[in-house]
């Protein structure tokens, strides 16, 4: 029994479609990955850079502002007014903190976009 050479020839066209298809496949979930990396080390970077600048300039204006109440009430109440910046200083603090929390909590799930392809791709699949 003799097979048709234009048979295998087929096949293997087949194949090799089939090979290239899933390569471009992986090619694309691939680049889909390392932009939602880029995107994220670079949003990483900018909160980092800007976080340390706000800490920077609000740290020399508490020590100025708490410098320069101590230096009002010198005479009259100076522990109470210390005290009471103290006191805002540790308000604004915790409010902060619970600012940066509820932000961290509501950030982007890392890789969505990627998960949502390949979620696509094994309903597809599935079919």
């Amino acid at each position: 029994m003799q097979e048709e050479p234009g048979h295998t020839e087929s096949l293997l066209d087949s194949l090799r479609n089939l090979a290239k298809t899933f390569i471009a496949l992986v090619q694309t979930r691939i680049e889909i990955f390392a932009s939602e990396i880029d995107e994220e080390r670079t949003r990483l970077a900018r909160i980092v850079v800007l976080a340390v600048t706000a800490l920077f300039c609000i740290g020399l204006a508490v020590v100025l502002f708490v410098l320069l109440v101590a230096v009002v009430f010198w005479e009259e109440n100076r522990l109470l007014a210390i005290g009471v910046l103290a006191g805002l200083f540790a308000v604004g603090g915790f409010a902060a903190l619970l600012f940066l929390r509820s932000e961290t909590r509501r950030r982007p799930r890392f890789l969505a976009a990627t998960l949502a392809e390949l979620r696509k791709d094994q309903k597809e699949l599935d079919r």
